[in-house]
């Protein structure tokens, strides 16, 4: 890490400073208590855009926090909880498990109180950042003709690839799940789903209305390419996306709302800019043909989680194969495992173009 310029979280609009800490590895990691010394720098300096009331018993201060993540804030037989109670001289009390509520810090020291909270959010966000996402942010490709199109691609792949290692029926996609993930996210209850609901609602009056406007975005899917450096041992093969304009404004509403989810800390930053793409042949899907993989979508691979695929062939026979034109009219927040009426993931949320 550069220690000019360390990683920076960023906890409902305040910015923290992380130092390196060598995290350990256990079995049973939620269970473990959180080492928070060294985490972040400052952590009971006062900050105004706490909350922080002062009672007639000293102060008090509320947190809303979903019930998922109790269990982290409690620790390992409750010792990370009397912890912090310890070392900040404050009393935690928090809803039962599976209740949804609000952790309340009191203690005689305002700067206690301070203490408690701001290592809390940092201990949290850690944690956040491991929890399997939840949402993802798409657009939809999955038009009749397009999926046509793909099941004649799929096809043909197994007529003339299917003695190619690794080339089977099990890691295509489903047809009716073509998308184009722009980011993903952990939202853990129903206020963070409105919150993210709120948030995309915004992007579309801010900036999203004025790129393309209030008309459906025409793009191209055509061309097929591979994640990695090595054609004979892919995980991903994945579809070309150009708009019909020849413009930027699909990349530009893409990252546009990536920067805008990371900002507000609803989002985890991976990437300096959206890769565009829709998902056609993953290796994941053998053992899930459901899954919609962060791995694959953010370009991370971690390569004993599954079997490659000899994709030469594929991309020699395929390499311009066109999928067809598609009017994209909507971004959505899909859920992950789940599915609508058409087939398609179930939506929290969407906007309209038009």
């Amino acid at each position: 890490m550069d220690v000019l310029r360390p990683m920076l979280i960023n906890i409902e609009g305040r910015i923290y400073r992380k130092n390196l800490v060598k995290e350990q590895v256990h079995q049973n990691e939620e269970e473990e208590d959180f080492n928070y010394s060294g985490a972040v720098d400052c952590l009971d300096e006062p900050c105004d855009s706490l909350t922080i009331d002062h009672t007639e018993r000293g102060y008090r201060c509320a947190m809303a926090v979903p019930s998922a993540l109790y269990k982290y804030v409690i620790g390992k037989k409750g010792e990370t909880k009397r912890r912090l109670e310890t070392e900040t001289r404050t009393s935690i009390t928090i809803p039962k498990p599976g209740v949804e509520g609000e952790i309340v810090i009191t203690g005689q020291q305002q700067s206690g109180v301070i203490s408690a909270r701001t290592r809390i959010e940092v201990m949290l966000d850690s944690f956040r950042r491991k929890q399997p996402f939840t949402h993802f942010l798409s657009f939809a490709i999955n038009h009749p003709k397009i999926q046509e199109r793909f099941l004649k691609f799929k096809e043909e792949v197994l007529d003339l690839c299917s003695q190619d290692r690794g080339i089977d029926s099990s890691i295509f996609q489903n047809p009716a799940k073509l998308h184009l993930t722009i980011g993903t996210l952990v939202l853990l209850n129903d206020v963070e789903v409105g919150k993210a609901c709120e948030l995309l609602q915004k992007c579309k009056e801010d900036f999203i209305n004025d790129v393309i406007c209030k008309k459906p975005l025409l793009i191209n899917v055509g061309g097929i390419e591979y994640m990695n450096d090595d054609p004979g041992m892919v995980d991903v093969l994945y579809g070309k996306i150009q708009t019909k304009d020849g413009t930027n404004k699909l990349q530009l509403i893409a990252d546009g709302l990536v920067e805008r989810f990371i900002a507000s800390g609803l989002m985890g930053k991976e990437w300096d800019r959206v890769k565009l793409h829709a998902t056609l042949m993953n290796t994941i899907f053998r053992k899930d043909p459901t899954v919609e993989d962060r791995n694959a979508t953010s370009g991370k691979y971690n390569p004993r989680e599954r079997e490659s695929f000899d994709a030469r062939n594929v991309l020699k026979k395929f390499e311009n194969y066109h999928f067809g034109e598609v009017e994209l009219n909507a971004v959505h927040i899909s859920q992950r495992f789940s599915s609508d009426s058409s087939g398609f993931y179930a939506s929290s949320g969407v906007i309209n173009f038009s």
